[in-house]
């Protein structure tokens, strides 16, 4: 099994490098002054949503003594003009870190909090809710999502009882495997869900052939977890030189030319890679800044990773 290589490798060899040696990219210096782009949910009334947030699996997952980390991802995430941060109760402590460091800063009015019922118990809906609502310190969630759904007949209906009722205001299902995409595929058709979190990379598209389309058909707003692929786009790209014509769509990093690729495609809301490191949250948001790659740009993009392969 080969070696995954961290982001600050990655980076390190390629925009890093330049940065060093003074070689910026034409205009990377004046991104961060530019706008976080902002995509409707269509469920939403008009209510919009950042186009780069945070996910808490695994970098999260902390003792009780440990949050400087997060608390600087969660302030550059806010600074930034993002909001969105996903957690689920499986994710270890992360959902009880995440309450902390939103009730400590009081930044619980300026973030969307997403998380997930990982149970489905039919009638103990309401007592997993509240578990999450109390290690979040919120007494109303954003968007509460079945978590990794499997069954193709599963019905929403316990979940959307829980946003008739108030305990959230948004509800959603999640995948992020792929022989679990018929069935989100088919619950996604006839539930016509607020939310759909799905894998999708650069270099794992499956995604669009079949689910993109179904939510983009039913008013989903797509949330993509995994944009890195796993870690594996890093540690392609380690060493690796971005093209000139990155600047052609405003990237200056590796992490930003992986999600300036994700959020180019029409049907995606939000991308949602973790990170625990205030500077990489920066790099993040400054790929939801300035302009996103078109279909043409998007196909040239998949060449040049598949070459350095």
């Amino acid at each position: 099994m080969g070696r995954h290589f961290s982001r600050r490798e990655a980076v390190c060899g390629g925009f890093g490098a330049s940065l060093l040696a003074g070689n910026i990219i034409p205009g990377a210096a004046a991104q961060t002054a530019k706008p976080l782009i902002r995509r409707p949910i269509a469920h939403g009334g008009g209510e919009t949503l950042p186009v780069v947030g945070v996910g808490t699996s695994e970098v999260f997952d902390l003792g009780p003594g440990d949050r400087l980390g997060p608390t600087a991802v969660v302030r550059a995430l806010v600074a930034g003009g993002g909001s969105l941060i996903d957690t689920a109760p499986s994710y270890g402590e992360a959902e009880a870190v995440v309450g902390d460091v939103v009730a400590a800063t009081g930044l619980r009015p300026r973030v969307f909090i997403a998380t997930k019922l990982e149970e489905y118990r039919r009638g103990e809906e309401t007592a997993e809710a509240q578990g999450c609502l109390a290690r979040l310190k919120t007494d109303k969630l954003d968007l509460l999502q079945l978590h990794n759904v499997r069954d193709p007949r599963q019905s929403l209906a316990g979940l959307n009882a829980l946003k008739a009722r108030g305990l959230c205001r948004y509800t959603g299902i999640t995948t992020t495997f792929e022989n679990s995409y018929p069935a989100a595929e088919a619950i996604i058709t006839r539930e016509k869900p607020d939310f759909l979190e799905i894998d999708y990379a650069i270099d794992n598209r499956e995604a669009e052939n079949r689910v993109l389309p179904a939510a983009a058909a039913a008013g989903t707003a797509v949330l993509v977890a995994l944009p890195f692929g796993r870690g594996r786009l890093f540690g392609i790209a380690r060493g690796k030189p971005l093209p000139d014509w990155a600047g052609e769509f405003d990237c200056a990093s590796w992490g930003q030319f992986f999600l300036k690729f994700i959020l180019g495609h029409p049907a995606v809301t939000a991308a949602i890679p973790g990170t625990s490191k205030a500077e990489h949250m920066i790099d993040n948001l400054d790929a939801g800044r300035g302009r996103l790659p078109d279909a043409g740009q998007r196909a040239r993009m998949i060449k040049y990773v598949e070459s350095l392969g």
